[in-house]
Parts: C-alpha cells; structure tokens; sequence
C-alpha cells in the first residue's frame, strides 16, 4: 500500500511497500520539479517525533506562534480550558467584542484540535458564537489559550498493541445549552488501541430525555464506525468480529437492542432502526462502560473539574515527554 498526501505544494508519500513508494517518488520527481526532505518530522504545523515506542504527533510551534501572537506567552496558566457549568449562551443584554478577532482566534484553535482532543469540547462552545461573540465568549477563548500554555508540546501518540480492533465511545449531556436547551453528545474512535478520530458537536434538535439525547450520539458513532470500517477494507485491513461501541446510559442500550417499537421512542424511529440493522449484522456490539479506564472520553466532551481532568492530563503528557525525549536529533 502506498498512499500519497497534496497540499497545495508539500506531499508526503507513505506506505508499507518500499519499491512501490520508490517508484511513485521517482515518477514524480520526473514530472514535476520537487526535493526529498526525506522522513517526515513537520507538516502543515503538526510535529512527527518516532521512537521504537511509536510515532508522537504535536502541534507545540504552532501553540506557541499563536501564543505569541496573542500577547500570552508569559500568561498565568490555568488548570482547564474552559469552566465548570459554564453559562455561555447569547443574551440580549450581552456586551460585543471584536468579531474579526474572535473567528481568526476560534479558526486557529479548530485546526488545533487536530492533535489536541482535550479542548474539543471547549472548541465546540466557543465556535457556536462566531456570529454574535461577546466579552464573555472572548473571555472563554482567552482561557483556552491560558489552558494550552500550560502544556504547548502535548499531542497524540500512536503505538503498536498487537491488534487492529476497532472501538468507540459515546456520550452526551442532557439539555446542556442554555440558549436552545440543545443536548451536546460527541464520540471517539480507537484503531488499534489509538486514538484516531472523535467529535463533540451540539446536536440538530432537541432531546426529550437522556435517553434519547444518548442514542442520537450513539448513531452518530456507529456512522463513524461504519466509515473506519470501510477505510481499513480500502487499505487492505479487515477488522475481524463487531467492534465495540461503548455508551453508559443503559436505557439507549436497550432501546437499540428491543425490536418493538414503542410510543415513546417514534421521534427517534430512523435512528433506531438504523442501529438495530447494524446490530443484528454482527457489525457492531454495545457494551455498557461508565468510562471508568477511558478519562480521556470524557474530556472530549465534557468539562471536568480540575481534580479529574489535571491527573488525565499529567498522564497523557508523561507520554508525549517520553516520545519527545527519545525523537531522533
């Protein structure tokens, strides 16, 4: 397999096939004008660290340009992006801030997100505002950049664990949005024991239920699933049995799982007969998880207290210092 990524100017050519990717460069090379810069250590703002561990990929010069840029290189650093049972919302009364200043700032953190899962939810707050921000949404994209400074250099790291299973984990709160009350739900994918891909978005209509809050989130994550699936096939990676998809919340679990169809869930009717057809295909199984291993889904999508989410943090950095301090000079 030998793939091949463009942007604009800049490719990085990457497979598991040495001739073939040899080949490909050497045709390329004939046909346009190009230079081989050799393994592959920056792309498009995101660092690539390898060790005998794995590979540890980091946005920290992009952090810290953006830190720079905003004045905050020596801001006091804070311990969560964003607050506990935040109030965030549009108010007639609100005070406007600088709306240029604000989407340039939220667009750069999105493309942060890449490699930063721990500030997607605080991305997918502060992002619903770009029409209307006040002082106090500036005020929450402030503390996200106060949040970055404590640790710039933390990423993503990716190792191999002897097997190529796919899982997901969902999630969703109730009502969370005080402007529409709109439920907030949000997934995560692992390929392999890594995290490759997750999501926190405000959902298109309003939930009646925890219940049905956690089952759109749960479609949603078999949609991602599905998709996974495809790609590894495409690849060349059949993922053998059901993947498992992880949900706390019992009652969605049971409501995907009962073939009747009961009055009380006919608004969420083509969601459920959308899961139950991947479930009785053996594609999928849900298994019933409090998250109580995984601290890191939560983060996704939800605001933790600094005592939960400071520990996870500190774990996941030891990692990235570990792949930073064994980076080829």
């Amino acid at each position: 397999i030998t793939a091949l990524i463009v942007y604009v100017d800049d490719m990085v050519v990457t497979g598991n096939d040495p001739e073939e990717k040899a080949a490909l460069q050497k045709y390329l090379a004939s046909e346009f004008e190009m230079k081989d810069l050799g393994a592959v250590k920056y792309f498009l703002g995101i660092e690539v660290a390898r060790s005998q561990q794995g590979i540890f990929l980091s946005q920290r010069k992009y952090v810290l340009d953006l830190l720079a840029e905003t004045g905050m290189l020596d801001c006091k650093p804070v311990d969560t992006p964003i607050e506990q049972n935040h109030r965030l919302g549009l108010f007639p009364d609100q005070v406007p801030t600088h709306k240029e200043r604000y989407q340039r700032l939220v667009g750069r953190l999105i493309y942060l997100s890449h490699t930063r899962p721990d500030i997607a939810y605080a991305i997918s707050v502060v992002s619903q505002f770009m029409h209307s921000p006040s002082e106090a949404h500036m005020d929450a994209v402030t503390r996200i950049l106060r949040y970055l400074k404590m640790a710039p250099g933390r990423g993503l790291v990716f190792s191999k664990n002897g097997h190529l299973n796919v899982e997901g984990y969902t999630d969703a709160d109730w009502a969370g949005s005080i402007t529409d009350r709109r439920s907030t739900s949000g997934y995560f994918t692992f390929v392999g024991g890594n995290l490759v891909t997750w999501r926190s978005k405000k959902q298109k209509v309003v939930a009646r239920s925890i219940a049905e809050a956690e089952f759109r989130g749960m479609s949603h994550g078999v949609c991602e699933l599905l998709w996974l699936k495809k790609l590894l096939r495409d690849l060349g990676f059949n993922p053998k049995g059901a993947m498992k998809l992880h949900c706390d919340n019992k009652a969605a679990i049971e409501i995907a799982h009962n073939p009747v169809q009961h009055d009380r869930t006919k608004h969420v009717e083509i969601d459920r007969h959308f899961i139950k057809e991947k479930l009785d295909a053996g594609i999928i199984n849900f298994c019933y998880n409090l998250f109580n291993n995984y601290g890191i889904a939560i983060i996704i999508f939800t605001v933790l207290s600094k005592f939960v989410l400071l520990p996870l943090s500190i774990m996941i950095q030891k990692e990235s210092i570990k792949m930073v301090k064994m980076m080829p000079v």
